[in-house]
C-alpha cells in the first residue's frame, strides 16, 4: 500500500525581479510556478542532505579509533564475500 501525499499551503515572500524570472522560466517550460517551487526545495532539501552525509564522513575519517574498526572490520585476507 502507497502513502498518500498530504499537501499543505505555503506562503513566503520573493524578490520582485526572482519572481519575474521564475515567471518567464515557467512560460518558457509551460509548467506551474507550483511545479518549479516544489522542484527547487526538494532539491535544496537534497542538497543539504547531501552535505550532513558529506560533513560526517568528513569528521568520521578524521577519527583514529573509527578508522581502526574499519580496518579491523575490512580485514578479509583478500577474500570475498557473498551475502
Amino acid at each position: 500500500m502507497t502513502a498518500k501525499n498530504t499537501y499543505e499551503k505555503v506562503s513566503f515572500n520573493l524578490p520582485t525581479n526572482l519572481k519575474k524570472e521564475v515567471s518567464k522560466l515557467k512560460d518558457e517550460l509551460k509548467v506551474s510556478l507550483n511545479s518549479i517551487y516544489k522542484t527547487a526545495i526538494e532539491e535544496y532539501v537534497e542538497k543539504q542532505e547531501l552535505a550532513k552525509w558529506e560533513k560526517g564522513a568528513k569528521l568520521a575519517s578524521k577519527n583514529k579509533k573509527y578508522l581502526a574498526l574499519c580496518d579491523e572490520l575490512g580485514e578479509t585476507g583478500g577474500e570475498l564475500y557473498e551475502y
